[in-house]
């Protein structure tokens, strides 16, 4: 018996969509990874965002045309099939894209368990199920009801950022600090471990990407995406690098870097009280990176299963709530099994591997869309050479990984 289909409802504007992208973007990287960066890029740490945002940008901007030129689920994956015409290709990105964001789910909630044992501990495989459980359920009771709670949790999130900020400004003694310590030089090995630092950094930007797989369910795609996505970018990136002034003066990035709640810490730091409220904001960030992560995998799925490269019960849509369930639960399940699995710097590190290469390959692919289709109107468009050096950044950050591993 054949499923009946449903659409999927347009319900996102562009200020849900912005905080849609920023909740995933700041949540993660920022609350979980900014003390593994430090320990990696020392005082450079600022330097290692701000190389991560211009690794960044090109491809964000290669996005932001694509998300305009194709607004439709399964993002990555339709983008490959406009521009190679080819249902393997198509599905192996498909596959990949929603693999990053089953790891980078996975490694979100290891950093619940950092700011949870603030308070007390439990183990991971106790916590993750029923994290996972309350998730799944959000998502599946709708796309509005996933956005908004995504948009609340982002609004606190951002505010312990900006209270890091706030008290970072208030506590530390400028004048005191010696500047040029914080200024890299131009020897080698300092710019390799800025750039290491910036490869991990990288995964905290992760997000932009996301954003694309509910164009289906955005008002004025064509419009929308493009501004949603480069809107999240600047803000993040202002947040992040204010923030990583902060943290490694307030305390050294040797230290900073063992720790399992890092901004927890730096707040201590700077006001000398016990990081009860940062921690609990930490919690929902947390969550928020996951909440966003479990949708939009579950609409690679959905999108995939759409044009035929995944089989049907993917793609059957709830009558009432309109969202994809069987995907939605599958998700979940995924990401339990990797959480459960893996460690949290293998699942960082595996996360940004994986998404270079994808952004190198979509960088590619709209070098060729461009060639191939001229630009109709409406839609939002950018020079030939912002892919070209997506494409060549991209690159030059997979051999200095692969570099460092050998």
């Amino acid at each position: 018996m054949e499923l009946k289909k449903y659409s999927l409802k347009r319900d996102v504007s562009l200020f849900l969509l912005v905080f849609y992208g920023l909740g995933n973007i700041l949540g993660a990287g920022i609350y979980v990874l900014i003390g593994k960066i430090s320990s990696i890029s020392g005082v450079y740490t600022p330097f290692a965002f701000l190389v991560a945002c211009i690794t960044v940008l090109f491809t964000a901007l290669s996005y932001a045309e694509l998300s305009s030129r194709f607004p439709y689920s399964a993002g990555e994956a339709l983008y490959a099939k406009e521009a190679f015409n080819s249902k393997l290709l198509s599905t192996i990105i498909g596959l990949a894209i929603a693999f990053s964001g089953i790891l980078s789910s996975a490694t979100i909630l290891h950093g619940f368990n950092g700011y949870l044992s603030k308070f007390f501990e439990l183990p991971i495989y106790i916590t993750s199920p029923l994290v996972l459980i309350i998730l799944c359920i959000i998502a599946i009771l709708g796309i509005s009801h996933s956005v908004k709670t995504a948009t609340a949790l982002t609004l606190v999130e951002m505010f312990g950022l900006l209270l890091i900020i706030y008290f970072g400004v208030t506590n530390i003694e400028f004048k005191t600090v010696q500047i040029e310590e914080f200024i890299p030089s131009f020897e080698v090995s300092i710019w390799y471990s800025i750039s290491l630092g910036a490869f991990l950094a990288f995964y905290a930007f992760i997000g932009f990407e996301d954003m694309v797989n509910i164009a289906e369910e955005v008002k004025e795609p064509n419009k929308t995406m493009p501004r949603a996505i480069v809107l999240s970018l600047i803000i993040s990136t202002l947040i992040y690098i204010s923030v990583a002034i902060v943290s490694v003066l307030a305390i050294h990035p040797d230290i900073l870097g063992k720790s399992t709640a890092p901004l927890a810490d730096v707040y201590k730091t700077l006001t000398q009280k016990e990081p009860v409220l940062l921690s609990i904001i930490g919690l929902f960030a947390v969550i928020n990176g996951a909440l966003i992560q479990i949708v939009m995998v579950s609409r690679i799925f959905y999108g995939m299963s759409m044009n035929k490269w995944l089989p049907n019960i993917f793609s059957t849509v709830n009558k009432k709530t309109r969202t994809p369930v069987f995907s939605t639960i599958f998700s979940c399940i995924a990401i339990l099994i990797f959480t459960l699995w893996l460690p949290i710097l293998t699942l960082a590190s595996l996360t940004s591997f994986l998404i270079f290469i994808i952004f190198t390959l979509m960088n590619v692919a709209l070098i060729k869309i461009k060639i191939k289709t001229p630009t109709a109107i409406g839609i939002v468009s950018y020079p030939m050479y912002i892919p070209v050096l997506g494409v060549i950044i991209n690159l030059v950050m997979i051999c200095i990984q692969v570099y460092s591993l050998l």
